[in-house]
């Protein structure tokens, strides 16, 4: 998983209340595997008119919103499914964080364990973060858990468990694999029962 610490980037807002997992990443292209691919159809009924052309009122279609890579959002975002492909297309789209009100549980978790930073905080900072020019730059500086822009910083909280991984880049099987020496001398000490 790709260390988080300090990321500077463009903001794009889509303050909808209860987006779900169908809304991110409609059920019909779910069929692969590999984690990569999935951005082309975020938000693919949004985005996408019915002869597949690009939505002009859709606010990712927006010519000055194409490089965002910070996503505002509204309460509950990411209810619905279990999904991990969720969280997959958001990152393969280019979103290295989401800032909403609050999670779905599955949501937060798959976010997390992918690297994708989940961050919560109140309706008057969404509502001031989602007001910047499209080409105005916020930075999210992990280690103080702090989002900061031009006119003002704003605090965030985060487990510190979690915070600690992200910092260090550490997924499941990397944290795993610190333990690579102990588990094969364990292996060795066991018995061959053949």
């Amino acid at each position: 998983m790709e260390k988080f610490t300090i990321y500077t980037g463009k903001t794009v807002p889509l303050m909808n209340d209860n987006i779900d997992t169908d809304q991110i990443i409609p059920k019909g292209f779910l069929k692969q595997v590999d984690k990569a691919g999935f951005g082309k159809h975020l938000f693919d009924e949004w985005r996408f008119l019915e002869d597949g052309s690009p939505n002009p009122e859709f606010i990712l279609s927006a010519p000055e919103r194409k490089n965002a890579s910070i996503l505002i959002s509204g309460e509950n975002f990411g209810s619905g499914s279990s999904r991990e492909h969720a969280a997959w297309a958001i990152q393969d789209y280019g979103f290295k964080a989401v800032i909403a009100g609050s999670y779905s549980d599955i949501f937060y978790m798959n976010a997390l364990k992918n690297g994708l930073l989940p961050i919560r905080v109140d309706q008057d900072v969404r509502d001031r973060l989602s007001q910047l020019p499209a080409d105005e730059e916020i930075t999210i500086d992990l280690p103080k858990q702090e989002i900061q822009t031009a006119e003002a910083n704003y605090a965030f909280p985060i487990d510190p468990t979690w915070k600690d991984k992200l910092v260090k880049g550490l997924d499941d099987i990397s944290i795993t694999l610190q333990y690579e020496e102990a588990i094969t001398a364990y292996e060795e000490a066991m018995p061959d029962y053949k």
